[in-house]
């Protein structure tokens, strides 16, 4: 056992290896470096390519390209798969590519100009060169451009043991694969049926009698995001996917579906935190002001919203000055609930675990919340500015504009994404700058009118 947990840790990506591989790479030491990378995973070698610097990047491949092989051009990330690729050569760039499944390749070449893409087709054989170009016909996004084209095919009439002999005759296997595909004449997939289920059943078992109740298809043409739902709902381990006249034109395993819903949650992150949906650790300054500065700005507008209603009660603030000290409390506290409530509304509108159908139960659900949160703060505030500035009326006001904005927070939080989603617009992408801009200006103005009201 020490022996295998001493194995794993020579094989794990850790800062002792990424300063021994930079100081190799300096040294221009390829046979070090060698040493160094031989033992780690694909998608070791990816992170460490995506951690380092651009320059230290191209160095590294300079030294090492000639070992990049398909599964770790799979595995880079989007942001630097280009970079990586222009530094590789023809002949291993064929060989990389030639090891890939076809959606794995599909992979790589969506997010590549026409050039690299070219490269690439170029590369693969005539057979696998067609099988990605008609994926890539599909829309991007589609459920034809997430399938791979490489499938596991018997009549529906064939026995166990008729499958298991075809299974060890055949040449063209996928490298992995869940289940076997039972078709009609048509080459309409009418079933499927697991490899262990065939291993464990009698040679003259009809196939049809040991077929999954999980059985599923989707046309190429449907969505990925509703393809991964469907596959998180019912645990599929793989899907046919089908031509708008019913005939099987690949499948969709699981990690793939995991992935869009990875990508899906990520992106949605991102969104609401106004960073785009692209951001990057290895972006550049550049880059990276690009994909920020247009949120920024949309919120320096917004902000101008609450400013503008400040300047009504400058009379209010002038005449009791502590009002400005406290009107940062009541705004922060109804923004993080805002965002507790929207994080919560968007997550469950991406798992669509909050629909039309529910919508009003869960409003009333955050109603509820953010009387009761309102409570409990006002409580805690009001005690708390009588007792330090000796001022009943000024907690009471406070408790009260703290009840306001916390209800404010709450119907906004799960209010506003499901208008924009009703709307057809993306909830993840603009909810929480409406959020925030209410539950600021709705701060603002309760605290100070109800402050121009019972203390002026």
């Amino acid at each position: 056992m020490a022996e295998h947990l001493a194995e794993a840790e020579d094989e794990m990506l850790d800062q002792a290896r990424i300063d021994a591989v930079l100081e190799a790479v300096e040294a221009g030491d390829a046979t070090t470096l060698e040493e160094l990378m031989a033992p780690l995973h694909a998608a070791d070698i990816a992170d460490l390519l995506e951690q380092i610097s651009q320059s230290d990047r191209r160095a590294l491949l300079a030294l090492w390209s000639h070992e990049i092989d398909g599964e770790i051009l799979s595995e880079i990330s989007d942001a630097i798969r280009e970079e990586v690729i222009e530094s590789l050569s023809p002949e291993v760039l064929a060989e990389a590519v030639r090891d890939l499944e076809s959606d794995d390749v599909v992979d790589i070449l969506e997010d590549l100009e026409p050039p690299q893409q070219g490269m690439i087709l170029d590369a693969l054989a005539d057979a696998d060169r067609v099988a990605v170009e008609q994926a890539m016909a599909f829309p991007e996004g589609s459920a034809g451009r997430l399938m791979q084209r490489e499938t596991v095919v018997v009549p529906e009439h064939w026995t166990v043991g008729e499958a298991i002999d075809f299974l060890r005759k055949s040449d063209h296997l996928p490298d992995q694969f869940y289940h076997v595909i039972l078709v009609d004449p048509v080459m309409s997939p009418v079933g499927y049926a697991t490899l262990g289920r065939i291993l464990s059943s009698g040679r003259e078992v009809a196939l049809r009698d040991i077929i999954e109740d999980s059985f599923r298809t989707v046309e190429a043409t449907d969505d990925e995001a509703d393809v991964a739902y469907i596959f998180n709902q019912y645990h599929l381990i793989s899907c046919p996917v089908v031509d708008a006249g019913g005939r099987l034109v690949g499948v969709i395993t699981i990690d793939d579906a995991m992935n869009v819903l990875d990508e899906e949650h990520g992106e949605d992150m991102l969104r609401l935190a106004g960073v785009g949906d692209e951001a990057s650790m290895s972006d550049g300054a550049f880059a990276t002001m690009k994909q920020r500065l247009p949120w920024l700005v949309v919120n320096l507008f917004t902000a101008s919203l609450s400013a503008l209603v400040i300047s009504r009660f400058e009379a209010t603030i002038s005449s009791i000055l502590i009002l400005a000290a406290l009107m940062p409390i009541v705004a922060s506290t109804g923004g993080i609930a805002g965002t507790q409530s929207l994080a919560v509304a968007v997550r469950a509108l991406a798992t669509r675990d909050l629909t039309q159908a529910n919508a009003r139960r869960v409003v009333m659900r955050e109603l509820g919340a953010g009387v009761l949160n309102g409570m409990g703060l006002a409580l805690i505030l009001g005690f708390g500015a009588w007792g330090i500035f000796g001022d009943a009326k000024l907690g009471l006001v406070l408790g009260m504009a703290m009840i306001v904005n916390q209800i404010v927070a709450a119907l906004g939080g799960v209010m506003v994404p499901l208008t924009l989603e009703r709307m057809g617009l993306d909830p993840a992408l603009a909810s929480g700058t409406f959020v925030t801009t209410l539950t600021d200006v709705m701060g603002f103005f309760a605290f100070l009118g109800l402050a121009s009201v019972l203390l002026v």
